[in-house]
């Protein structure tokens, strides 16, 4: 049976999406409000089949930014769940930024097994996030499970697969596309040429796999196997005269779908009559526990406690890690020899020479090194292990190079040849002590600091062969 995720997924979507702004921390407020303007108009005009949206729930909420608007703008009250708390965290950035006075409870949990009681919510919505799932039915089911009866389960921005591409490879987003790309996608070529939809490049070098398999035909089959009512908006991208003059020919808006592909919205609606709205100052109510699926209580110290078991979750910045232990233990270690996390406090016992001070906030920590830096981890779990480095290109250092020496012996060299995130990875001897040197290049100034940059870095870690983690 395939898993919905696999764990190496699981854990390349927490260290993917706490850092996605990294080394420009404000860089996604304008597209976080023209998310929500996009998607508070698709609420907007399916407002009277929704209803009630009290208690809400948006499953893969990233910073959280709908949920936020949901909160202020709709007056609704609910939750936000992602995999990644410190995305979650860095919500509080949207706080401070749009003046905010509302915010939703904020839950690291999984979206394939929902720490949610049965018919707890009564409004579910999704946008962007089915397509990371392998097993898309899977969300689905506990979409359907967690649903109160009339409630409704609204996704959108989901992709439509393509007809008419040869596939060739996957592409970067816009802004880090090369320039021939930027030509093609802007004469409405590229289009034709890439595997999957514009942007899947940056998720799967990653480690995130995606899942655009999907057209018209299987969405509506999933959506109606699970609910009994359904409206669809589709979206069809229309980029240059190259996918102007088959958006004519087609003649519809359904068949230009199929053919050019595009995004899919639906809101669909659980059988049954909706309860009247309940008080959500007890929100753990609608909780259970990950682990035996018991209930949830919150203590007089913010905790949230099993009835049956000893699971417990902490409000820690604002967010519950609600996610089963075995997952939460590894996902979110902590302080551990064999990591340094720069999010964290205490890393920098670890650090020996080269970093430049932290910066960064709300889950979005890193530092800039120079021409060369260096650090020491110490093995923790047995067998083989892998170097892993994580951290941001900025445009003025690409086309660049990265090389890691762990205890005097090059482990990998890489090129970089687009700005953003990047994920590196090599295969470590067997030691207990590793000292780590990182040397990047080109080195650059900017005219406002004194210092050299080349890269900055949010994670360097050791990981267990064991762990199944994503090659690159």
């Amino acid at each position: 049976m395939t898993p919905a995720q696999p764990f190496s997924v699981k854990r390349a979507e927490v260290e993917f999406h706490n850092f996605a702004s990294l080394g420009e921390p404000e860089r996604n407020l304008p597209v976080y409000a023209e998310e929500n303007a996009r998607r508070g108009g698709l609420i907007r005009k399916h407002q009277a089949f929704i209803g009630e949206m009290t208690p809400f729930l948006e499953i893969g909420a990233n910073a959280g930014h709908s949920s936020y608007m949901l909160a202020n703008e709709f007056g609704a009250s609910g939750f936000a769940l992602d995999i990644s708390a410190d995305s979650l965290r860095h919500g509080r950035a949207l706080m401070d930024a749009w003046n905010l006075e509302r915010a939703p409870v904020r839950l690291a949990g999984d979206a394939a097994n929902l720490p949610f009681a049965d018919a707890s919510v009564r409004f579910v919505c999704a946008f962007q996030m089915l397509s990371q799932f392998l097993d898309i039915e899977s969300v689905f089911r506990e979409v359907a499970r967690v649903l109160q009866p009339g409630g409704v389960f609204l996704f959108a921005e989901e992709p439509l697969r393509r007809k008419l591409s040869l596939r060739l490879y996957r592409c970067a987003y816009y802004n880090t596309m090369k320039p021939w790309e930027r030509k093609l996608y802007d004469w409405g070529l590229l289009g034709y040429l890439v595997r999957d939809v514009i942007g899947a490049h940056q998720e799967e070098s990653f480690g995130i796999r995606q899942n655009h398999s999907m057209g018209l035909a299987e969405w509506h089959a999933l959506a109606a196997k699970y609910f009994t009512e359904q409206e669809y908006e589709i979206f069809v991208a229309e980029e240059g005269w190259g996918e102007r003059i088959v958006q004519i020919a087609a003649g519809s808006k359904w068949r230009a779908a199929r053919w050019l592909g595009g995004t899919l919205a639906a809101v669909l609606k659980k059988p049954g009559v909706p309860a009247a709205p309940a008080a959500f100052e007890q929100f753990e109510r609608c909780l259970r526990c990950p682990d035996c699926h018991a209930a949830l209580t919150r203590d007089a110290h913010d905790v949230l406690c099993c009835i049956a078991c000893n699971y417990t979750a902490e409000n820690e910045g604002e967010v519950y890690n609600l996610l089963p232990s075995a997952e939460r233990s590894e996902l979110y270690p902590g302080e551990r020899d064999d990591i340094i996390d720069f999010g964290l406090p205490g890393h920098e016992r670890q650090l020996l020479e080269g970093w430049y001070e932290l910066e960064g906030v709300y889950g979005n920590k890193y530092r800039w090194i120079g021409a060369q830096a260096s650090a020491r981890l110490r093995r923790v779990k047995p067998g083989p292990q892998r170097l892993r480095i994580r951290g941001h290109a900025s445009p003025p250092g690409i086309p660049g190079e990265v090389r890691a020496t762990v205890n005097g012996a090059v482990v990998g060299t890489w090129k970089l040849d687009r700005p953003g995130l990047f994920l590196l990875e090599g295969d470590l001897p067997l030691a207990d002590e590793y000292t780590v040197t990182i040397n990047a290049s080109p080195t650059f100034t900017i005219d406002t600091d004194d210092r050299t940059f080349t890269v900055n870095l949010s994670m360097i870690r050791l990981v267990g062969e064991q762990t199944n983690e994503p090659r690159h």
